[in-house]
């Protein structure tokens, strides 16, 4: 059984001509402007370009921390491509949901997904990124893909729509990651800084709805929360990674769309979890994370 986790690790964002893929620039009066620019002076390429300039090298693995990671991953990597020899004749022919809905449910849809495209681009994302700027030892990763492609959300929602009668407003309403960040940590800050920016999405006006701590599972390291913007009613998803745990995260996805299918197969959804299980024990637990409590009904719960 997969674990609980979002599916969002490689898609592609919808092409969009109003919607960019680079940080919104949200309106600021001008002492706000210059705090956050003290925080953060540099652009988002010196920042990146700084951040892989710090980064070890493939000679250096071996005086790293994270060499046994990396060995693990690569180790993994050959495996996933020995799998994908084996099970290649057994891929599964894509669907075309628009054909599938009916073209008024299409349309529905359609409409429904750009007023939360610009929920998102007008007032989300700008948020989100006020809370990225107050802490400069972590970043948004994946900014890219924070919405979610429309043709997904149609696979996901058709049964909701068809089976049980929802609306297509509804069905879109009741998905928790058609938005969708994630945060990135050091590990040695990875616990403060996640009950930091809790309090930070708070401060911004967000509801956090659920947070669910998954560093326990032996499929899946990391944290997912949800929250609601309350102007809007617009829900999205914001998970917590360390640099390891996001890459592996990345590394298991297709593993884990795989077993989001239900295989046929007895021994490939084995292997698939046997894959994941092997990726995900060479996570290392940031210290203190696996005491974040869960979140929900409005309470925090004890693990």
């Amino acid at each position: 059984m997969a674990a609980d986790r979002s599916d969002d690790a490689a898609e592609p964002a919808e092409v969009r001509p109003d919607h960019s893929a680079d940080r919104p620039t949200p309106p600021a009066d001008n002492a706000e402007q210059s705090r956050r620019d003290q925080i953060e002076p540099r652009s988002r390429e010196e920042y990146a370009e700084e951040r892989r300039a710090g980064e070890p090298t493939e000679d250096s693995h071996q005086a790293q921390p994270g060499s046994a990671w990396e060995a693990s991953a690569d180790q993994a990597r050959r495996i996933w491509g020995e799998y994908k020899n084996h099970w290649s004749a057994e891929e599964r022919p894509s669907v075309d949901w628009s054909k599938v809905l009916s073209s008024e449910v299409n349309r529905q849809l359609a409409d429904e997904y750009d007023r939360t495209a610009q929920r998102e681009r007008d007032t989300i994302s700008p948020k989100i990124c006020e809370v990225e700027g107050r802490d400069a030892t972590r970043h948004l990763v994946g900014f890219e893909h924070r919405l979610k492609g429309l043709d997904r959300i149609k696979e996901k929602i058709h049964e909701d729509i068809d089976l049980l009668g929802r609306s297509p407003r509804e069905a879109i309403s009741l998905l928790p990651d058609v938005v969708r960040y994630t945060f990135q940590y050091d590990e040695a800050r990875y616990t403060q800084g996640v009950w930091a920016d809790i309090a930070r999405m708070q401060e911004q006006g967000f509801e956090l709805a659920k947070l669910k701590n998954l560093w326990s599972d032996d499929q899946y390291k990391g944290i997912n929360s949800q929250w609601i913007e309350p102007d809007t009613g617009q829900r999205f998803e914001l998970q917590f990674h360390t640099r390891i745990s996001f890459e592996a995260k990345e590394l298991t996805h297709d593993a884990y769309e795989r077993l989001r299918t239900h295989p046929e197969d007895e021994l490939e959804e084995l292997v698939l979890e046997a894959f994941q299980r092997k990726v995900t024990a060479s996570v290392p637990v940031p210290p203190g994370a696996v005491g974040i409590p869960d979140y929900s009904e409005g309470e925090w719960h004890d693990r």
